[in-house]
């Protein structure tokens, strides 16, 4: 068993599965969205493209854009939620929520993909 390999397997799966805890919920409902929930996601995301930097391969290159497109939807979500609520003084329920969650849904479809990909080299290296 190759500790790499489940290092990197790991932080995929585990970016994937906080960025759809963050996710799922009423779109404009903040309590069912937790801050601490999205910087974590976003976090586990940055560890995970960091991960991805050393493939030099085909397969890698793709791994590695679908962590850039996740960390930059993450970090937008991010940079929304924190202007809204902190800076302009909005309420973050309603239109700002939904444009946080928009955002992290577009970084989670990026991590299917990631997880998709990992998956499907897991397979064609078993045969």
């Amino acid at each position: 068993m190759n500790l790499e390999k489940v290092i990197f397997g790991a932080f995929v799966i585990l970016a994937c599965t906080l960025n759809f805890g963050f996710f799922i919920g009423e779109l404009d409902n903040p309590q069912h969205h937790h801050p601490m929930e999205l910087a974590a996601t976003l976090v586990v995301n940055l560890i995970a493209m960091t991960l991805k930097f050393g493939d030099r391969t085909h397969i890698g290159a793709v791994h590695l854009a679908t962590s850039i497109v996740a960390v930059v939807q993450l970090v937008a979500a991010t940079v929304v939620w924190v202007w809204a609520t902190q800076v302009s003084n909005l309420p973050s329920e309603g239109e700002v929520m939904a444009t946080v969650v928009s955002l992290s849904g577009g970084a989670l479809l990026a991590n299917f993909i990631s997880v998709a990909l990992l998956i499907g080299e897991t397979l064609r290296r078993t045969r």
